[in-house]
């Protein structure tokens, strides 16, 4: 099977429908994870580590006994349209930023809280752009580029595996009594398995932007963000984009010490639309690397 050519048939599926309107398995798979939390959240690692196979690995074997049984693209492309979520992620942006174009700050907070967990009903027009380019930057990776590259090294187990275990690291990594112990194990795992595409996302938006800030950016802020792989991601994004990310934000009525990523202009509208434009270079830049390499495979084989 030539994998990468997979990508962009999944692709253009997302692009044209986008998420599925009734019923998206990650929504059925959300309500499976919420109910292994309720029964098996012990505040311990070793229960963490079990609900985590529960939830990943029967999903990711029947995904792989299905891709082989059926054989061809099929799988890769059905899983690979419902893993990535570059037409919601535009959609959400895109919302935000007409919201700000038309002078209705409530309506940009409302939206923009949609992308982020961070609260959103102080913020003002720069804050509300700055936390709309950082989610577009940050889901870029985790929810586009990621989903690509586990796509292209392993069809459909592997882009499953990748976004199931996103998935957990979303609802069960956070840093809280609840879960610090119980969701260290998703965590890890998530970290593991966006270590090599957060980079590979970095070097995108360098090559896709200016290319020389954006290098220079990863180089001296990416290891200073709390996460290591959206450091990197982010700060190679605002070098790219040329604006001025990071600073302190409140979650949860806390407010959390986060230091500057990029240099430059103050965010706005306009670097949202930037920030979109961006995304979408990347993509067709992967899309077009991948056709020349399944289109070498075909020529070679």
């Amino acid at each position: 099977m030539i994998l990468p050519l997979t990508l962009v048939p999944a692709l253009l599926l997302d692009r044209l429908l986008g998420e599925p309107p009734r019923f998206h398995p990650l929504i059925g798979f959300g309500k499976l994870a919420n109910w292994l939390e309720t029964h098996l959240n012990r505040r311990s690692i070793t229960y963490g580590i079990l609900a985590w196979g529960l939830a990943v690995l029967p999903l990711t074997a029947a995904v792989w006994w299905l891709d082989t049984l059926l054989g061809g693209f099929w799988m890769s492309i059905l899983c690979g349209w419902l893993a990535i979520g570059w037409q919601s992620l535009r959609q959400h942006a895109q919302w935000v930023e007409q919201a700000l174009l038309a002078d209705d700050l409530a309506q940009a907070r409302q939206k923009v809280a949609w992308l982020v967990s961070r609260d959103t009903s102080q913020l003002d027009d720069t804050a509300v752009s700055r936390a709309c380019i950082e989610s577009v930057l940050e889901n870029g990776s985790d929810a586009v580029f990621a989903p690509l590259f586990w796509l292209c090294i392993g069809g459909a187990p592997a882009v499953v595996l990748y976004r199931l275990s996103n998935t957990l690291d979303a609802m069960w990594g956070y840093r809280s009594e609840r879960f610090e112990r119980f969701g260290k194990w998703a965590a890890r795992v998530d970290d593991v398995l966006n270590w090599i595409p957060a980079r590979l996302t970095a070097l995108t938006y360098a090559l896709c932007g200016n290319f020389a800030a954006a290098m220079r950016a990863w180089r001296t802020q990416g290891s200073r963000w709390y996460s290591p792989n959206a450091g990197v991601v982010m700060a190679a994004g605002a070098g790219a984009l040329q604006v001025q990310l990071g600073g302190d934000a409140v979650y949860a009525g806390q407010t959390k010490a986060r230091p500057s990523l990029g240099a430059g202009a103050i965010p706005d509208a306009t670097a949202i639309t930037r920030a979109i434009r961006l995304l979408d270079r990347g993509v067709y830049l992967w899309a077009g690397i991948t056709l020349i390499m399944g289109g070498g495979s075909v020529f070679f084989a």
